[in-house]
């Protein structure tokens, strides 16, 4: 239980304002990829709350929520690439933790394609903000790439955490709440 205390002062601690904001830096290759998702805690935290969430509702889940995620993501960073406009990125972007933490920490069931849309509609916020920072004229296949392989990393280690935790079913819901109270902070800052 130390450890878990641990892991979700340190996720608390850690809520800072992100650099992984739409014209906050120019990205492009696939390391720059790979470090964008990890480099914003609200991203980071909601592609772990949708591990979680993928691990509370099981089997199916396990491969259909962070499908649908990185699939949407990837459709809204085409969105971002071409310019067209989504209003409140950023809100959709700090929603998405608040929420995903809220539904594992409540320990709401959702039907397996009810819970594909909604992570689905998050993302879509997420792939945005990712894909409005390529500079025009970069590799953004393999920007792209990167950033989908370091979401689904940051989804496993959500599914492996929250399988793990489901034991101790406690521990499962304290790790939820602190993704959503890493959001409500993320709104304030």
């Amino acid at each position: 239980m130390f450890k878990r205390s641990i892991l979700v002062t340190t996720l608390l601690v850690a809520a800072t304002p992100a650099l992984a904001h739409t014209g906050v830096h120019s990205a492009s290759g696939f390391m720059s990829g790979i470090a964008h998702p990890l480099g914003g805690l609200d991203h980071a935290l909601a592609m772990i709350g949708v591990g979680l969430f993928a691990a509370m509702l099981g089997r199916q889940a396990l491969w259909a929520l962070p499908l649908s995620f990185v699939a949407m993501m990837l459709i809204g960073g085409v969105l971002g690439m071409s310019g067209i406009d989504i209003p409140a990125v950023e809100i959709g972007i700090t929603v998405s933790v608040v929420v995903l933490g809220a539904v594992v920490s409540l320990g709401w069931r959702w039907p397996i394609a009810a819970a594909m849309a909604l992570v689905g509609a998050f993302a879509t916020f997420h792939g945005y903000a990712h894909g409005a920072e390529i500079p025009a004229g970069s590799d953004a296949t393999l920007y792209s790439l990167g950033f989908a392989l370091a979401s689904v990393m940051l989804h496993v280690l959500g599914i492996v955490f929250g399988l793990h935790s489901l034991r101790h079913m406690q521990a499962f819901r304290l790790a939820g709440a602190a993704v959503a109270t890493a959001g409500i902070f993320l709104v304030f800052t």
